[in-house]
């Protein structure tokens, strides 16, 4: 039971934690979206998956949610996916004048392949701008692995606003899904005013804001969370006392009996009335039997510890709970970013990115480390939260694809260049960006699973 108990621990703390903070992370790419009006089809803690709890917002459309596979989470922002669909503006106006078509008369109706209708259809999708119409005689549905082959005109407004656009949206007076609405664009402009609504459709500042999003709620976060500990839960320091604060296990003071709280009056020959003193006498100790003199409940006692050589006797100083000003606070948690900065620009620099490396960690001693810090107690299971946020959201702002700085990256050369980068070089960069991370983790992964486990 306990090596069971042994591995529950762990996986359980270090996924709640993880959990934690990617959503917060993906909160901030959330609420920047909507900020800039941009729409947000779904919104997930967990991988993608069939199997899922949620529930859609009737605010925004969002559908807000939770998978059993709690190692990431998404925000479905429109228009991220930079692959065009050449028809996408036809079949976009077509299938709101009819209400709703498959994907057969669609290509029958616009002359165009069925896989040229059924890319325009996926595309707008995305964008929320089509609705899918599953047919379950033919095995579609939500979870699915298949594309329906039925597509219909979303619920709008006269001025062509969708649910999904939030509070612009007149829901008293819109029409129904698969309802006609006759658009008052052509289908161009209508495209257009719909490609608005995406992440596509905004400019450089308002992309790299979204983007930039998700980091800094993560450090911010970290920041605030920090700042509450030091200042309202409090921070223990060690005090200059001469009364033990605890008894180390299977040490010669457990043997002789000390226990925590005791005041050491003597330790030898050598009188002690701090902690400093305490230190001091310990340090002339030879292996061997050695007297202390203590005090409890107003009485003093002798007792003999026996020591090894190299040993410590077992006694850790007493400690007492302070309270930061804030501002004391803000200068403790902003050391602590400035720190996490630091070690993450390293990886940057090819003398020091193995040492970085050696002394990071996966998520594996993530939940190690989060298991035993919530072991410690709230405080610093929180403080533990607080040092991996700043280090997610730092790690994030690294210019590798898929990171949000490697995305970054591309939207400034972007802006410097005047164009887009062609579709085949960003999916290189992606894909080589992949890579990368995916040798960082293994090799994360690797010293993790050898320190341990091994």
């Amino acid at each position: 039971m306990d090596a069971v108990l042994g591995i529950i621990g762990p996986i359980f703390w270090g996924l709640l934690m993880l959990s934690v903070l990617v959503g917060v992370h993906e909160g901030g790419h959330f609420l920047a979206a909507r900020a800039c009006g941009v729409r947000v089809t779904e919104f997930f803690l967990g991988l993608p998956c069939r199997f899922n709890l949620h529930h859609v917002s009737r605010k925004v459309g969002t559908k807000f949610g939770v998978t059993p596979l709690l190692l990431g989470g998404y925000a479905m922002i429109c228009g991220m996916d930079p692959t065009p669909a050449a028809h996408a503006p036809a079949v976009l106006g077509l299938v709101h004048r009819r209400g709703s078509m498959s994907v057969e008369d669609i290509a029958h109706e616009l002359d165009i392949t069925e896989d040229e209708a059924m890319e325009a259809c996926v595309h707008l999708m995305g964008w929320g701008s089509l609705s899918p119409v599953y047919d379950e005689s033919k095995g579609e549905g939500p979870s699915s692995k298949y594309y329906p082959t039925t597509y219909a005109s979303m619920p709008r407004d006269a001025a062509g606003n969708t649910i999904y656009d939030g509070r612009l949206f007149d829901r008293a007076h819109a029409t129904s899904e698969g309802d006609v609405w006759e658009p008052t664009l052509d289908d161009e402009a209508f495209y257009a005013q719909e490609r608005s609504r995406t992440y596509l459709g905004k400019g450089f500042w308002k992309r790299a804001f979204m983007l930039v999003a998700g980091i800094a709620v993560n450090i911010l976060s970290g920041f605030l969370l920090l700042m509450s500990i030091y200042s309202i839960v409090g921070v223990s320091v060690p005090t200059d006392s001469n009364v033990i604060g605890s008894i180390q296990a299977d040490s010669p003071a457990e043997a002789a009996g000390l226990e925590a709280g005791d005041t050491v009056i003597a330790l030898g020959d050598a009188p002690v009335a701090s902690w400093t003193d305490l230190v001091n006498a310990a340090q002339s100790v030879d292996a061997g039997e050695v007297s202390i003199t203590y005090e409890r409940d107003g009485a003093q006692n002798v007792a003999t510890l026996d020591v090894a050589e190299g040993e410590s006797l077992g006694i850790t100083e007493s400690t007492t709970v302070v309270h930061l000003n804030p501002i004391d606070s803000a200068r403790v948690a902003g050391s602590y970013v400035v720190m996490t900065a630091t070690s993450v620009a390293q990886l940057l620099n090819p003398s020091r990115t193995l040492d970085v490396l050696n002394g990071s960690t996966s998520i594996v001693g993530i939940s190690v480390m989060s298991a035993e810090a919530a072991a410690a107690g709230p405080a610093t299971f929180l403080t533990l939260g607080a040092l991996i946020s700043f280090s997610l959201g730092f790690m994030n702002l690294l210019p590798i694809p898929p990171l949000d700085g490697g995305k970054l990256v591309i939207e400034i050369i972007q802006a410097i260049i005047r164009r887009p980068l062609p579709l085949r070089v960003q999916n290189i960069i992606s894909y080589v960006g992949v890579g990368i991370f995916a040798v960082l983790f293994i090799y994360l992964l690797r010293g993790d699973i050898l320190r341990f486990i091994f």
